[in-house]
């Protein structure tokens, strides 16, 4: 025969006590803090993800040089005088940006490394190369 059904068997079923207004007051209180927030990181997800797209965009190219390296011109290529001492030979050379590395033996058989700025067409310093 059939039966009323109770609070209990409506439970037991799989269904869901009503929640009392004070609950159910701090449960929507919880979801919509929690949409904002999520919201809000989504928000910041998305202005990372533009500020990499922009900077990959508006990056410079492979080929291009770096404002404090050395550029010539097409009409006037760079040309100087550096002045190594009497007797010096050149045995090795390596560029950097606009710094410029010469080794050299020297005329009494000794190495040393001369440092240049080619920008401001100095010498940065001398490195003396000894063996202990």
């Amino acid at each position: 025969m059939a039966r009323p059904i109770a609070e209990e068997d409506s439970v037991a079923e799989g269904g869901e006590k009503p929640l009392d207004p004070a609950a159910e007051k701090v449960r929507r209180k919880l979801i919509r803090f929690m949409i904002v927030n999520l919201g809000l990181l989504f928000l910041a997800l998305m202005v990372v993800i533009g500020a990499l797209v922009y900077k990959a965009r508006n990056a410079p190219g492979a080929g291009s040089v770096p404002a404090g390296d050395v550029q010539a011109t097409a009409g006037a290529p760079l040309s100087g005088d550096i002045v190594l001492p009497v007797g010096a030979r050149v045995v090795s050379q390596a560029l950097s940006g606009n710094r410029l590395s010469i080794d050299a033996e020297l005329a009494d058989g000794s190495r040393s490394i001369f440092v240049y700025d080619i920008v401001e067409r100095r010498m940065i310093g001398q490195l003396a190369i000894r063996n202990k």
